[in-house]
């Protein structure tokens, strides 16, 4: 493979770097997303074991699979950041760079010399995002931090679980994603400032808790303005109903009616026209507050049939329903199937993930490339920067790369 063909030159992001110094979830999901987006994200790894999540199971041919996931279309190189060689690499690298990434602990960046002060020496250019658990400042910026103790202490998962039970951790890492995902936002946003304020970098501080509590939007906004301290409802809404979960004949349905035509439509569907003149449930604020009224006629009306009856029924009704779908079924889907959202990575037969979930012109030119091996271009990027082949071999004989 020639170095041209590795770098990515297709895609709105065509044409940005990424220097990646990211590992675990959270910032190697930005850096994919700015990878599928076109950009030559290249991640920066440890010379003996890589990143971590490389030692995760499960595996699939010998290679983590939540690493491949959320590594694909990167390029990687295995640098020594305790040499100093390893760091004038690096130094280097950022100097041809448009962003750059880490998500490390407040503090671990400045001890090895590339906190955003001393790196926007080298590049005033540079965007330079930090993602950490409590930000870069604060009392709690130098703890650790991972997914279920954003989730915990955010308040979020005092408001997941079922009424009656313990609180839970939601089924994915949302900590972890949700920091990932604003920080890809702040990047974006940063490169269009940087075309407006004549090509000046900018810092871009990403807190796990931060983004936690801004995914909560409403639930933290319920307790500021009247004091309603949300509190767990299973899958029911705290201020809308019918929106929830329920029971048929057999498989479980979800059944979310907003307006007061969708719930007129709901009750004719379901042959309870009776229902819409009653004095409790005349309009959405009096149905949510006496749901514990409208739930039970409604399961013991739901319990009469299954669920493909009732998807049928309330779909020709308009009425917005779902099945409650395992993973295995939501990838069968219809609709996930018609929009592309399961690929195959070509270089790895049989290795299927989702896809990027952008569609806008030109994210479709981006070619899916499989997760790279632990300095798999650490050569070839070396050979983009300059050095000579000799150096490279005492680079490697030393322990550099």
């Amino acid at each position: 493979m020639s170095i041209e063909s590795e770098i990515p030159n297709k895609g709105p992001l065509s044409g940005i770097r990424v220097i990646d110094a990211t590992h675990m979830l959270a910032g190697p999901y930005s850096t994919w997303l700015l990878a599928m987006l076109g950009a030559d994200v290249i991640k920066i790894e440890r010379p003996q074991g890589g990143d971590y999540t490389r030692s995760v199971a499960p595996f699939k041919g010998k290679k983590s699979i939540y690493f491949n996931s959320v590594n694909r279309n990167k390029r990687s190189v295995a640098l020594n950041l305790k040499e100093e060689e390893g760091k004038a690499v690096l130094r280097q690298l950022l100097t041809t760079a448009d962003v750059f990434i880490e998500n490390n602990r407040a503090g671990v960046m400045e001890r090895l010399g590339f906190g955003y002060e001393a790196v926007s020496e080298l590049n005033p250019k540079l965007i330079y995002a930090a993602i950490s658990g409590f930000g870069q400042d604060g009392p709690y910026k130098h703890l650790p931090s991972f997914d279920v103790v954003a989730q915990a202490m955010s308040g979020m998962m005092s408001i997941t679980g079922e009424e009656f039970g313990p609180p839970a951790r939601v089924g994915i890492s949302l900590g972890d994603i949700g920091s990932g995902l604003f920080t890809t936002v702040g990047v974006l946003a940063a490169l269009v400032g940087r075309g407006q304020e004549g090509g000046k970098g900018a810092f871009i501080d990403i807190s796990m808790l931060d983004c936690q509590l801004a995914m909560m939007e409403n639930a933290v906004a319920r307790f500021l303005q009247v004091g309603d301290l949300p509190r767990r409802l299973g899958s029911r809404h705290a201020l809308i109903a019918p929106f929830q979960a329920f029971a048929t004949a057999d498989e479980q349905i979800a059944i979310c009616v907003d307006t007061e035509e969708q719930w007129q439509r709901m009750c004719i569907a379901m042959q309870r026209p009776e229902w819409i003149d009653d004095p409790l449930l005349r309009d959405g604020p009096l149905r949510a507050q006496n749901h514990a009224h409208l739930e039970p006629l409604m399961i013991a009306r739901l319990q009469e049939n299954g669920r493909e009856f009732w998807m049928a029924t309330l779909q020709a009704a308009d009425v917005p329903c779902s099945p409650i779908n395992s993973v295995a079924e939501a990838i069968a889907d219809p609709q996930v199937q018609h929009r592309g959202m399961i690929v195959e990575v070509p270089a790895q037969s049989g290795n299927c993930y989702v896809k990027q979930p952008v569609h806008m012109p030109y994210t479709e030119m981006v070619e899916e490339k499989p997760s790279p091996s632990l300095g798999e271009h650490s050569v070839s990027v070396l050979r983009e920067l300059g050095y000579s082949d000799e150096q490279i071999f005492v680079f490697k004989a030393r322990g550099v790369i």
